[in-house]
């Protein structure tokens, strides 16, 4: 393969992992907007969908499903995927997105200071920006989002940092999350069982939730690892920046979400603290 056929091949997976990623928070929300599924059954669904998308690639290579992956790992992914799910019950599409990835990239700079990473410079005005505008975000106003969503979908950022701090270690990323989501069921099984006497399987939005599973879940860390090995790690950390961006925009088209001015303001310098934090790093 040719370096320009090769470089078109990865943008190509880019984009459309991207585009997976943003769509996870949409499909989230207009499920659990517009239909009358429950937070739990959702995410239950999804997390099954991609377990068996995810076994039927895996043995279409030849490889046992579980032979990958961990406990502790699938724990966090099921901390995600749950804090996730009940989060966007009272979260706009791009509030969500926004939340979530500035939690992750925080929670993985704060790995690196504990483990005696030093932050000064520009890395440290970087930090201090993203969590001003994490703050202004959450300050007390009429856009303010809920806080209980608000701190649902952190927590949710906090599970899927310390999920990717734990995978660098797991060896081939599709093996190690196929064998994660198939861990993660029986942890939705049990939080479904919890919440029984709420359940609502509505159709369209199990259809959503089967569709966030297999599709921008499985598919979509698919083609994202797929892309990975053409990236280097600040690049690959930089691009998902994009994520709250395409949600946002999405959440405006599809979905007829206001985009404010507080939630503007609060990208610009979460996303951009974010940024500038990882590029000095690199």
């Amino acid at each position: 393969m040719s370096r320009e056929s090769g470089g078109a091949r990865t943008a190509l997976l880019i984009v459309f992992a991207m585009l997976a990623f943003a769509g996870n928070s949409l499909l989230c929300r207009v499920a659990l907007r517009d239909t009358s599924i429950d937070a739990a059954t959702f995410t239950s669904i999804r997390l099954a969908s991609g377990a068996l998308l995810l076994a039927i690639l895996l043995r279409a290579r030849g490889k046992r499903p579980t032979a990958a992956g961990s406990w502790p790992m699938a724990a966090m992914l099921f901390g995600y995927a749950v804090c996730f799910s009940f989060a966007y019950r009272d979260l706009t599409a791009a509030t969500g997105a926004l939340l979530l990835f500035g939690a992750v990239q925080l929670t993985m700079t704060a790995y690196g200071l504990f483990s005696g990473e030093r932050l000064q410079g520009l890395r440290l005005v970087g930090v201090l920006v993203a969590i001003a505008g994490l703050v202004w975000l959450l300050l007390p106003g009429l856009s303010a989002p809920p806080y209980l969503a608000a701190a649902l979908m952190l927590v949710a950022g906090l599970a899927w940092g310390i999920y990717s701090l734990l995978g660098r270690k797991a060896g081939d990323p599709t093996a190690a999350t196929g064998g994660n989501f198939i861990r993660a069921v029986p942890f939705a099984a049990v939080i479904s069982l919890a919440a029984a006497a709420e359940a609502s399987p509505d159709p369209m939005g199990l259809f959503y939730a089967v569709v966030s599973g297999a599709v921008t879940s499985g598919l979509g860390y698919v083609l994202w690892y797929a892309a990975l090995p053409a990236l280097t790690a600040t690049s690959a950390a930089t691009i998902q920046l994009c994520v709250p961006a395409i949600a946002a925009l999405g959440g405006a088209v599809l979905l007829a979400e206001p985009i404010t001015a507080r939630l503007l303001l609060a990208s610009a310098a979460i996303l951009g603290g974010i940024a500038l934090t990882i590029r000095k790093k690199s």
